[in-house]
């Protein structure tokens, strides 16, 4: 009987609207449970998460059946509504348009999952528009600066 067999390890990256320091340490961890249970649900394998105040980290095992961009709609609208209807925050909730997706091997796997749950400490000398842009190089990613997120 033939099968499809996939190592699909992706890190997904995205912005809180307007960059607003809105993910409070009170709630990150109800949110990244959250989101690891969608990502669970649609067949993911979640493998690190980790919400800064306003960007998300997360590495998963790509389940093959279900694109990346609607993965990622998924995850940014029911979150939203997790947020917005539990009044998590104290303005309204977003997240900003676009997203980064970037992909590793097996054997970098150890440092990527370090990597994303170190951010708190990682963000203590780099901004997150440093590290995405960093990322974008690092992964040969052709960009408009006028069309990354929202840095302020």
């Amino acid at each position: 009987m033939p099968n499809t067999y996939t190592q699909l390890l992706t890190q997904l990256v995205f912005a809180v609207k307007g960059r607003q320091n809105l993910i409070e340490e009170s709630i990150r961890e109800r949110v990244e449970k959250f989101i690891c249970g969608i990502a669970t649900k649609r067949k993911h394998k979640p493998l690190a998460t980790y919400c800064m105040p306003d960007h998300l980290h997360f590495l998963i095992g790509l389940n093959p059946n279900q694109s990346i961009s609607d993965l990622v709609k998924e995850i940014k609208t029911s979150s939203n509504d997790l947020i917005s209807d539990n009044h998590l925050t104290k303005q309204k909730f977003y997240w900003q348009e676009g997203y980064g997706a970037f992909s590793y091997s097996k054997s970098a796997l150890d440092n990527v999952v370090k990597y994303i749950l170190h951010q708190k400490e990682h963000h203590q000398t780099k901004t997150f528009k440093e590290e995405y842009v960093d990322y974008l190089e690092k992964f040969g990613v052709e960009y408009d600066e006028k069309y990354l997120f929202e840095f302020y």
